[in-house]
């Protein structure tokens, strides 16, 4: 569900139970690492009402097991093993806490890091999405304000892909907007709109702005099913305030 720089690059600062990272951002890629997350939804009130039985069993923190309920494809049970499995029962805010947080909080410490959701229509990915976007911006925030000997600037941008058309949600434009490759930069979207944020509710203002631009259509599973991809890009800039306009200011990014 995301990937962070190994353990050896950095260093961490708990602080009230919360891992978040304090050291530098130059770990090597060899240093990366991946971790695959999965959450069971629970049935929904239509397949309830047309007596679906769940297929899906969370056996423990790491395994799940899948049964066929098909009477013409009958298989034997299956597991499969993650780094971590969601049960039904378990609340975004759990799926945020227990999997999601120690890789979104890399952040502040100069760490690129990404929490991606990937799924069938009607999975659930937009619900946990928003609710680990919300959980995970309070919690930078929240940090923000405790390290004051730092001054911060967030940075935020989105695309949807519909298509194979990249489209900016910050923008009232429904032009196509490019893809590049940069030896510097990196892959980067021409003419994306970047909003330098004032807080965390001008933020909520923006993220709100981003759905009511998404397209949506009704589906079988779904009244009201997103047909696109959404990428949301928070960008979090650091410097030491006893640095600040001298030689020696570095900034973390």
């Amino acid at each position: 569900m995301g990937a962070i720089g190994g353990d050896e690059s950095v260093q961490w600062d708990k602080m009230n139970g919360a891992e978040v990272v304090n050291g530098g951002g130059s770990g090597a890629g060899s240093l990366d690492r991946i971790q695959v997350l999965v959450r069971v939804r629970p049935l929904s009130d239509k397949e309830i009402a047309r007596g679906e039985p769940a297929e899906w069993e969370c056996i423990n923190d790491t395994t799940i097991m899948f049964r066929s309920t098909f009477p013409d494809r009958p298989t034997a049970p299956t597991a499969y093993t993650f780094d971590r499995v969601f049960h039904s029962e378990c609340s975004t805010k759990e799926v945020y806490q227990e999997g999601v947080k120690e890789v979104a909080l890399s952040v502040v410490g100069g760490i690129n890091s990404s929490v991606f959701a990937y799924g069938q229509t009607s999975s659930g990915k937009t619900f946990t999405m928003t609710g680990v976007t919300e959980c995970t911006v309070a919690d930078i925030y929240d940090y923000i304000n405790k390290h004051e000997e730092r001054a911060f600037v967030l940075k935020f941008s989105a695309i949807e892909i519909y298509n194979e058309v990249v489209r900016d949600l910050l923008s009232a434009e429904n032009t196509p907007l490019r893809l590049w490759d940069d030896a510097e930069k990196g892959t980067y979207v021409e003419n994306l709109t970047e909003v330098i944020l004032r807080d965390w509710n001008h933020l909520k203002g923006l993220i709100s702005v981003c759905e009511a631009q998404r397209r949506t259509g009704e589906t079988f599973l779904n009244e009201k099913s997103s047909r696109s991809h959404q990428i949301l890009k928070l960008t979090v800039e650091s410097s030491a305030r006893e640095f600040l306009g001298k030689d020696k200011s570095t900034t973390l990014v």
